[in-house]
C-alpha cells in the first residue's frame, strides 16, 4: 500500500531565517523615548507617593502591635529567630543569649524615601552590653541628586524618580558598649570574609556584627524590615517562614530513611530587594 507523500513542514525558526526576524527594524525616535520616559516617571511618581501613604497608614497599626506584644516574653527574639537568615547570623549561642533579652524591634522609614529605613532594637539590662537600644541606620543620600533640583508639591525630586539602593544607600556602623571584654561577642565571634571574593561572607560570626560592621553583606538588615517585621506575629506563631528547601524537595519522601538532612543553618536563597 503506497502512502501519500505528504507536503514537507518547515524546521523551527526556518521562517524567520528566511525572511529575517520581524522585530529587527523596531525603534524609536527622540520624540517617543521622551514620551516613554515622561509617563514612567509619571509611573514611579505615584507608586512614591502610595509608598509614602502606605508606610503613614501602617504607623498606628504596627503601634498597636507594639503595645500589644510586650506582655509576650521573648516575641521578638522567638519572630527574628524563626527566620532561617537571622538564624544563620545568631548561630552561636551567646548570640541567643544576648537576643534574649531583646524587648522591642522599631522601624523608622524615612520620610522621603520609604524604601530606607532605620532598624532600632531595644534591649533590657543584659550582661553583655550597657546600650538599651542599638540602631543600623540605612542612610538616604541620593548621588544623582544635582544641587538646584526643584522638589513638586509633593517633596519629591527628579533623583528620588531614579532610586537605587545600591548607588544611594549607605549602611552605617553602630559602637556597641561592650561590659566586659569577655562578653564582646564580635571580637570573639568576628565576621570572616571569603578569601577569594571580598564581597561574599564566609563566616558570618555573632549577629552583633550586624551593628558593629557598617557593610550588610547578607541583606540581614533588608530582609528584617521587608520580610520579618511586617509579619512578625506570623513568624512568631510559625504561621509562615521559610522555603529551606525547593518545591522538588518538598515532593520527595523525607520520611524514609535514606532522606537526606536538611541544612538548618544555610539560609534559603534571598528574595530581589525593594528597591
Amino acid at each position: 500500500m503506497s502512502a501519500k507523500a505528504g507536503k514537507k513542514r518547515s524546521s523551527p525558526g526556518a521562517d524567520v531565517a528566511k525572511n529575517g526576524d520581524p522585530f529587527a527594524d523596531v525603534d524609536i525616535g527622540e520624540e517617543d523615548e521622551k514620551k516613554l520616559v515622561e509617563v514612567q516617571n509619571a509611573i514611579l511618581r505615584v507608586e512614591l507617593i502610595l509608598e509614602r501613604r502606605a508606610q503613614e497608614t501602617l504607623i498606628p497599626v504596627y503601634q498597636k502591635r507594639r503595645e500589644a506584644v510586650k506582655t509576650i516574653p521573648k516575641f521578638w527574639p522567638v519572630a527574628l529567630l524563626k527566620h532561617s537568615i537571622v538564624s544563620f547570623h545568631a548561630q552561636h549561642d551567646a548570640d541567643k543569649l544576648a537576643l534574649s533579652h531583646l524587648e522591642d524591634l522599631w522601624i523608622v522609614r524615612d520620610a522621603r524615601e520609604p524604601k530606607v529605613f532605620t532598624l532600632e532594637f531595644y534591649f533590657k539590662e543584659n550582661p553583655y552590653f550597657s546600650d538599651s537600644v542599638l540602631k543600623k541606620e540605612y542612610r538616604f543620600e541620593p548621588s544623582n541628586a544635582s544641587a538646584n533640583e526643584q522638589a513638586d508639591a509633593d517633596g519629591i525630586t527628579p533623583s528620588m524618580l531614579d532610586f537605587s539602593w545600591d548607588r544611594d544607600v549607605t549602611a552605617q556602623a553602630t559602637k556597641i558598649n561592650w561590659k566586659d571584654e569577655s562578653k564582646n561577642l564580635c571580637k570573639l565571634y568576628p565576621l570572616v570574609l571569603d578569601e577569594e571574593d571580598a564581597d561574599q561572607v564566609a563566616d558570618p560570626g555573632s549577629f552583633f556584627n550586624f551593628f558593629e560592621v557598617a557593610r550588610d553583606y547578607n541583606d540581614l538588615g533588608v530582609t528584617i524590615a521587608n520580610e520579618i517585621f511586617p509579619d512578625a506575629i506570623q513568624y512568631f506563631k510559625g504561621d509562615i517562614g521559610d522555603e529551606l528547601y525547593s518545591d522538588e524537595e518538598e515532593d520527595s519522601d523525607t520520611d524514609g530513611e535514606d532522606a537526606e538532612e536538611i541544612d538548618l543553618e544555610k539560609p534559603r536563597a534571598k528574595k530581589a530587594k525593594n528597591a
